[in-house]
């Protein structure tokens, strides 16, 4: 183990030229710069999290959804039947005709009969309108509360409106307490989405969303220890700021007011091209090898950001692009 640490922390990697662990763990008195230390708290701040939105949905956000006529109702449940519910569960919860015939002629049923029992069976699984609606309604909460202080936030900041002020004087850049707490909140909120997923019913989009909150935590953490907290913040900023509108929309959808849900996602589309299509990759344009940036005057020699801006940087922002994009056509299919 101490082996792999001292190869994944290889300073040669994630630091400029002729500056150590050591320059960034002694800071001068006053100062202070991030440590890996620092995330743990992030750990406890999901689970809070995580207690919260239960509270939340239970007694907030279904209170909402019943003054909007949108009920709890179980719906239809499939009558019990230990033979159907093995197969459903150890073979296949979409019988072709060769076992709709064999389980037909164990139970002396209809073939219908049997047919229906396994569409009862997995609307069952399915999460209700009001269910949606109470989750829907806890994201959006947290994602305009977000989106609220980072804008309160960085509108304070000269990276803002600079983005070369996220390199100059890297790494010995001091962490303040309003980007710690952004930082850490945004982190332990995707810490929270896994743990809840579990808990959650298991949807189709489970792996894939499980492997995409997985790399974000993974970006998160990354970004702060080796001090990318600003151009970090500003990521997580664009990220922000559509996300809210599509749940708006989908509540809109399950409280069926159709032209309010239009309006709302057609300026989440807007947004989303802006913020994501425009704005997030042009501003990734702006790299240490880039001659925009006066390399000598801010750092130099730091390869981690620009493996991360590189071919290979490239790869893995594409796929969390696909990843993002796959993850907003499901929403939208779940919108219809």
């Amino acid at each position: 183990m101490a082996a792999f640490s001292a190869w994944f922390w290889n300073e040669r990697f994630w630091l400029p030229h002729n500056v150590t662990w050591a320059d960034l763990a002694d800071p001068a008195p006053g100062v202070e710069y991030p440590k890996a230390g620092h995330l743990l708290t992030a750990l406890p701040l999901a689970l809070g999290i995580f207690a919260v939105r239960i509270l939340f949905e239970r007694f907030i956000a279904s209170a909402c959804a019943r003054s909007l006529h949108i009920q709890p109702g179980a719906g239809r449940r499939a009558q019990p039947n230990a033979v159907l519910e093995k197969v459903f569960i150890s073979i296949t919860k979409n019988p072709d005709s060769r076992h709709l015939d064999g389980l037909s002629k164990q139970l002396d049923w209809e073939v219908r009969k049997v047919q229906r029992w396994f569409r009862h069976r997995r609307n069952q699984d399915k999460p209700s309108t009001h269910t949606k609606f109470c989750e829907s309604m806890w994201r959006f909460t947290f994602y305009l509360g977000i989106f609220t202080y980072g804008v309160q936030f960085l509108w304070q900041t000269p990276w803002m409106w600079d983005t070369r002020h996220c390199w100059y004087g890297y790494p010995y850049q001091v962490m303040t307490r309003g980007l710690y707490v952004y930082y850490v909140t945004e982190l332990a909120f995707y810490w929270s989405l896994m743990f809840s997923q579990f808990r959650d019913i298991k949807r189709k989009d489970f792996l894939i969303m499980f492997v995409h909150h997985l790399a974000t935590v993974g970006l998160i953490s990354f970004s702060y220890v080796n001090n990318m907290a600003r151009v970090g913040s500003l990521v997580l900023f664009v990220h922000d700021t559509s996300d809210f509108l599509l749940e708006a929309a989908k509540l809109a959808n399950y409280a069926k007011s159709q032209r309010l849900c239009d309006f709302l996602f057609i300026l989440f589309g807007v947004v989303f091209f802006i913020t994501r299509l425009v704005i997030y990759p042009y501003c990734r344009t702006i790299r240490l090898t880039d001659t925009l940036v006066p390399t000598s005057e801010i750092c130099a020699d730091l390869f981690s950001a620009w493996s991360l801006s590189g071919e290979a940087g490239s790869l893995i922002w594409i796929w969390i692009a696909l990843a993002q994009l796959r993850e907003t056509k499901g929403q939208n299919q779940r919108l219809q």
